[in-house]
């Protein structure tokens, strides 16, 4: 497996044109399953796992990687499936994501697939996935499902729930409209609990094409959008359209001259903030603390209401 995520600055390349890299691995069985390489540091062999007693069951252990304590989180577990069995066959993916390092375990691992999100396509209506799939695609006649990693990681270490009072600026109004883009439940509850504590309103989309589509619907209807919406805040990862492209398609569109844009985001690396100015966007979020957020959208509201 040495070798498998080399050059991985070179796949910095690929943000911008709706394009990414999956990881592809495998659990118990031969299902297999995805992972943005943006999100991962490595791949190793499994190592020695030391048990915290009293911890989630989730959590097979905690590794010593380079000075630091990981924990190890069993994949399979954690989207409700069997315990993946003791053994030094199996691997660890080491990534980093919203703000912190952890490992998944999992059984093996394949390679890696260069796609286009528009390749990339949520879970049909109905699907029973227990909302750990976050979207899938068809590689050599096989489906391959998108684990949605932010949700495991949510349950397991927990999240800050909302604002807190000190953050909130009580001279403004609790008014405004925000398109929120994001493909994950979570990631959208996460936000929508912001900006319920701000008392804005908001509409949802579940990936960049469908925020494309009703960005575009509000200007043939006649709304004026950039004074109408306090701010988009979309997620970078999602299938069909990617962050990236929603905003430079936004960019292209007189009507949406001045609209405001954050990109909020699990991903981590200095390439996110190269890839905002790239792309026109006005600011970029990592996720998730809520006081960060929030303290960012009230900066947009103060413009809005001349404070």
């Amino acid at each position: 497996m040495a070798g498998i995520l080399t050059d991985i600055d070179k796949r910095t390349n690929l943000a911008g044109t709706n394009r990414l890299e999956l990881l592809i691995f495998t659990l118990n069985g031969g299902q297999k399953f995805g992972i943005n390489v943006f999100k991962i540091q490595e791949v190793i062999q499994v190592p020695k796992l030391t048990r915290i007693p009293g911890g989630n069951p989730v959590v097979r252990g905690v590794a010593q990687l380079r000075g630091k304590d990981i924990p190890v989180m069993d994949m399979s577990m954690a989207i409700g499936e069997e315990r993946l069995p003791d053994g030094e066959n199996s691997f660890v993916i080491i990534t980093e994501f919203n703000r912190s390092v952890q490992g998944f375990l999992v059984g093996g691992v394949d390679r890696i697939v260069n796609l286009f999100w528009k390749d990339i396509n949520p879970p049909p209506e109905g699907t029973e996935t227990g909302g750990y799939v976050t979207a899938l695609t068809e590689i050599d006649g096989e489906y391959v499902l998108i684990i949605d990693v932010e949700k495991i990681l949510s349950e397991v270490s927990g999240a800050p729930e909302g604002v807190s009072a000190e953050t909130i600026d009580k001279r403004l109004e609790r008014k405004g409209h925000v398109l929120v883009v994001d493909d994950s439940t979570v990631a959208q509850n996460q936000v929508k609990r912001v900006l319920d504590d701000l008392g804005l309103s908001y509409t949802l989309a579940n990936d960049g094409k469908e925020g494309l589509d009703i960005l575009r619907k509000w200007v043939v209807d006649g709304i004026d959008v950039p004074s109408f919406l306090t701010m988009v805040i979309s997620d970078v990862e999602m299938p069909r359209m990617d962050g990236y492209t929603l905003t430079t398609e936004v960019r292209k569109m007189p009507a949406l001259d001045g609209l405001y844009i954050m990109l909020h985001t699990s991903l981590s690396g200095v390439f996110n903030e190269t890839m905002v100015e790239r792309v026109g966007a006005d600011i970029f979020m990592a996720k998730y603390k809520p006081d960060e957020l929030a303290a960012a959208i009230q900066v947009r509201m103060r413009h809005d209401q001349g404070l």
